[in-house]
């Protein structure tokens, strides 16, 4: 596996693994945790070091799982993990970036982690309700007293990385990126460039979307997240599959998959970019370490780069809530 170098030093491997869907997101939370340590493990054995939990994710239940399959091998790993959220009842209610919070936060987290620090403590979303001056300085608090080694932000924009940076240097900037997802580009990108900050894409493949196997057929249960994206309802996913014919199409003359090219491509935009997918099953993971090795030609990021705006992209990212979440 190659390694990559986000902001402040922090090495990791090139492709990382998203581990929220392992507990939440796409349908019931998998049965057998014993198997899904075992994917987390077998993701350190393939090369894997990099590893993006959160407290919400379950809530809980997503750290704790990774905290038990990596306690093992702590010290050749980089976990990220994220605070941000006010959580009653089992479900979050709202944000809460107040500092006195994030310490709670990083804490718990840490007990959770089965570990003595954080090596990337992002802020989940951006809080209004907090000068984001605040929530970096107390970061800068966590990294001083050595319970957290990094500072991250998620979803934010351009100024307020600026205005967090002024105060603590940020590390990484965690968005959404991906062929149908190119957000970032105009602003986020490139002050992440000018300042020095790695860039984290999650859902690089699109929720799956861009892998080929999720089509205008596919069925989601009940609690998977995709039924609540406009993007991915019955009308905008059967336009939608024009992109993936694309891509498909390059992949065949590859001897590649599609969601290989759909890493590939995000791996040659900057070398201090690094995805991180989610799975649940090792051959998955298997094949996105493989996309590491999928050289692209100038001709072919190009006509990867331009399919947004010769093909089109159909409906939005989130739904009108998440979407007001993001990009502050």
């Amino acid at each position: 596996m190659h390694t990559r170098t986000l902001g402040q030093g922090l090495t990791v491997s090139a492709i990382g693994l998203g581990v929220m869907g392992m507990s939440a997101g796409y349908g019931p939370n998998p049965g057998d945790r014993d198997a899904m340590i075992g994917v987390l493990r077998g993701a350190v054995e393939r090369g894997v070091t990099f590893f993006d939990t959160a407290e919400v994710y379950g809530p809980y239940v997503n750290e704790e799982l990774l905290g038990d399959a990596l306690a093992q091998v702590r010290d050749d790993v980089v976990i990220a993990t994220k605070f941000g959220w006010r959580i009653e009842d089992g479900k979050s209610v709202g944000l809460d970036s107040r500092p006195e919070h994030i310490t709670q936060v990083a804490d718990a987290s840490l007990r959770r982690l089965r570990t003595d620090r954080i090596d990337l403590f992002y802020q989940h979303r951006v809080d209004p309700a907090v000068p984001i001056k605040d929530v970096a300085g107390a970061v800068a608090d966590l990294i001083q007293a050595g319970k957290v080694r990094h500072f991250g932000l998620s979803e934010a924009a351009a100024d307020t990385i600026r205005r967090a940076h002024a105060v603590h240097p940020v590390t990484a900037v965690q968005s959404e990126y991906s062929l149908w997802t190119r957000d970032p580009e105009p602003s986020v990108l490139p002050t992440c460039a000018e300042l020095g900050i790695g860039f984290v894409p999650f859902s690089p493949l699109g929720r799956g979307f861009l892998t080929g196997t999720v089509d205008s057929g596919t069925a989601f249960a009940a609690d998977d997240v995709r039924r609540t994206i406009p993007r991915f309802d019955d009308e905008n996913r059967a336009a939608n599959m024009a992109l993936v014919d694309q891509v498909n199409h390059l992949a065949e003359a590859k001897g590649a998959t599609a969601g290989q090219i759909a890493l590939a491509w995000l791996l040659a935009q900057h070398p201090w970019i690094t995805p991180i997918p989610g799975t649940r099953r090792l051959s998955r993971i298997d094949e996105n370490v493989a996309a590491t090795t999928v050289p692209l030609s100038a001709d072919e990021l190009a006509i990867l780069g331009n399919l947004v705006s010769e093909v089109g992209v159909h409906g939005d990212r989130y739904n009108e809530h998440h979407m007001s979440l993001a990009g502050r």
